[in-house]
């Protein structure tokens, strides 16, 4: 029995993990990155233990490794090429979770819809409108549409502002405990996905083991599947 929700202003969705499997596209640009820096690949496994707070963030992690340690330069020289690699491949087996694009136009018909990622918002566009999703949303935020990303709230309150809505009548729904504190930071409710990504660091970086349980992550509601948000609206 999925609990009822209190009926929100406006649904915000994250976009990796929560209604696209990128996982294996973004391995394939950071191991092209990494092997134009003379670096071996990574598994799928470590990879998705380090995306979920930007492109930069990520390509600091998956070069740890280097000898001498990358330096901010050399992480900037290493960022372009991630960025330019998956610009390529950002499409190549990138899909929507089962039952995504039917929530979404479900959704729509209903409330306004936004997106709020740690993606670039161009590459954000791109994806959705290469897999048909960007129709449904009114708004679409990335990691570098402002000065600050997810966890600060300033997207989430921007979001609001532009959708001429309270923060506390967005239903944040993402997958990770960095749409948790987004959420929390906003003074939003909190949605959280049960198929997205394991992530490998918490708050103010501490260590979380990849995959760690979802109970670990404060949230209203836990869904294992799209449809169960719509029977939480009382939409279904």
């Amino acid at each position: 029995m999925i609990a009822l929700l209190r009926r929100p202003g406006a649904v915000v969705f994250d976009l990796d993990g929560t209604l696209i499997d990128s996982r294996a596209d973004i391995r394939t640009a950071v191991n092209r990155t990494r092997a134009a820096f003379g670096l071996p690949p990574l598994s799928l496994q470590a990879v998705v233990g380090m995306v979920g707070e930007g492109a930069r963030k990520l390509l600091e992690r998956a070069l740890a490794d280097r000898n001498p340690p990358a330096e901010p330069a050399f992480v900037e020289a290493a960022l372009a090429t991630y960025l330019s690699q998956y610009d390529a491949v950002c499409l190549d087996e990138t899909r929507p979770y089962p039952g995504i694009p039917a929530l979404l136009e479900a959704l729509a018909e209903r409330l306004p819809l936004a997106l709020l990622s740690n993606k670039g918002e161009a590459l954000s566009r791109k994806i959705l409108a290469g897999l048909a999703l960007e129709r449904p949303f009114r708004e679409i935020l990335g990691g570098d549409s402002l000065p600050t990303r997810k966890p600060d709230p300033a997207g989430l309150l921007l979001l609001a502002q532009r959708l001429g809505i309270s923060p506390r009548d967005l239903l944040l729904v993402g997958d990770s405990w960095i749409d948790a504190a987004t959420a929390r930071n906003a003074g939003a409710a909190f949605v959280l996905v049960e198929w997205g990504f394991p992530h490998g660091t918490g708050p103010e970086g501490a260590a979380r083991p990849a995959g760690s349980p979802p109970e670990a992550i404060e949230a209203d509601l836990r869904i294992a599947r799209p449809d169960e948000l719509l029977a939480a609206l009382g939409l279904s």
